[in-house]
């Protein structure tokens, strides 16, 4: 019984993350970008997934055995790092819903026809109502399984009606014929970065899971979700690929919407309505829950009322969406934004995951250290090469 809890816990936090990072800008990246690459696109994406998958490893790894919060790690660091970690995290996190809750908005908007701002309230009150259930984990993790799944079906019906061309596909994922920087950068940034990465660990910490016993199924979890977010990611760019290529207009105020609308139609548009409603509506979700997890540690009150502060922070998301609107640019910035968090944050946990004071006799094995410090100073280099 406890054995089928942990796994009930393990997949809920996989999929935390993995639709944490589906959200719109997710969506508008990957269509954006394979627009400016076509088919090197691919090696853009099998880059960011090996990068991603040393950062979550680290992150996922240090967290759960340490049984602290990231926040919690860093103060213990040094004295003040947490609040200035949290603070990073809780600013990328409000800007990235306050685009969750504007796709949320088109997402009904295309499925039904109901303007963007009511359609962003309505999805706002469903996001608040999963954190009013006594059972809320439970109801978060159920809500972003289901929806993840919905989301890989659709975008698998899209690629396959569109006709990529697989092979040359395939081929130039690993022998591209361009590279760019700040595409990585931002890939790296919508999957891993800012709270990303910290969306799953914390739920793992909340629902009990931590020590070094743990480890195997962390590290299953952490690739779980890495995988999950990969294969929509891989779909997208097929089917994006697929329809560029037959040379179709791509409307760049909904770059993504025009992509189902040309694949199949005016249930292609209904389609991607029901996409981006599930990938905003788990990233509203993902992103509220996660932010408030870096600040609840900081004071007892804080912890007591930690529901009510998550559904603030969806209020404030909806608010500044309502009277500033024009997500797709913002999209693609947060991402950017995230990438250059990221290093930051993973550099204070491998320097933390040394500490035996912080660790006690764990040992952080030291290829995950080695190539987390080269994946922080790869993203420090792209990060200066994007500006």
């Amino acid at each position: 019984m406890a054995s089928n809890k942990s796994s009930k816990a393990l997949l809920g936090a996989a999929f935390l993350m993995a639709t944490s990072a589906v959200g719109p800008g997710f969506l508008t990246q990957t269509t954006v970008f394979t627009s400016q690459l076509a088919t090197s696109f691919g090696f853009i994406i099998l880059i960011s997934v090996v990068i991603d998958l040393c950062v979550q490893f680290n992150i996922w790894q240090i967290v759960t055995v340490s049984g602290k919060h990231a926040q919690d790690l860093a103060n213990e660091l040094f004295p003040g790092l947490g609040y200035l970690l949290a603070f990073l995290i809780v600013v990328g996190g409000l800007a990235f819903n306050i685009g969750n809750v504007a796709g949320a908005g088109l997402g009904i908007e295309a499925m039904t026809g109901v303007p963007v701002t009511t359609g962003a309230i309505v999805s706002a009150a469903m996001a608040i109502g999963i954190f009013l259930f006594k059972e809320a984990g439970k109801a978060m993790d159920t809500f972003s399984k289901i929806l993840g799944l919905i989301m890989i079906g659709l975008i698998l019906y899209v690629a396959f009606t569109s006709h990529p061309p697989f092979l040359e596909a395939i081929h130039h994922t690993f022998l591209p014929e361009k590279f760019d920087a700040a595409s990585t950068l931002t890939l790296v940034g919508g999957t891993v970065g800012g709270y990303i990465s910290f969306a799953g660990a914390h739920r793992l910490l909340d629902s009990g899971m931590k020590g070094k016993e743990a480890l195997p199924q962390v590290n299953r979890g952490a690739a779980t979700g890495i995988l999950v977010t990969a294969i929509i990611r891989y779909l997208l760019f097929l089917a994006t690929l697929g329809i560029i290529l037959t040379g179709a207009h791509i409307n760049p105020d909904n770059p993504t919407a025009s992509i189902f609308e040309n694949a199949a139609g005016q249930f292609g548009k209904q389609m991607f309505g029901l996409m981006i409603w599930s990938a905003a509506i788990t990233s509203v979700v993902g992103a509220a829950y996660t932010s408030i997890s870096f600040l609840r540690s900081f004071h007892p009150l804080l912890e007591k009322y930690h529901t009510y502060l998550t559904i603030v922070f969806i209020l404030i998301s909806t608010t500044v969406f309502l009277f500033v609107g024009k997500p797709v640019k913002v999209l693609i910035f947060v991402g950017t934004l995230n990438g250059f968090v990221l290093p930051i944050a993973l550099g204070i946990l491998l320097v933390a995951s040394r500490k035996s004071k912080i660790m006690g006799l764990y040992k952080h094995p030291y290829f995950l250290q080695i190539i987390g410090w080269i994946v922080v100073l790869v993203m420090v280099g792209l990060g200066i090469k994007a500006i």
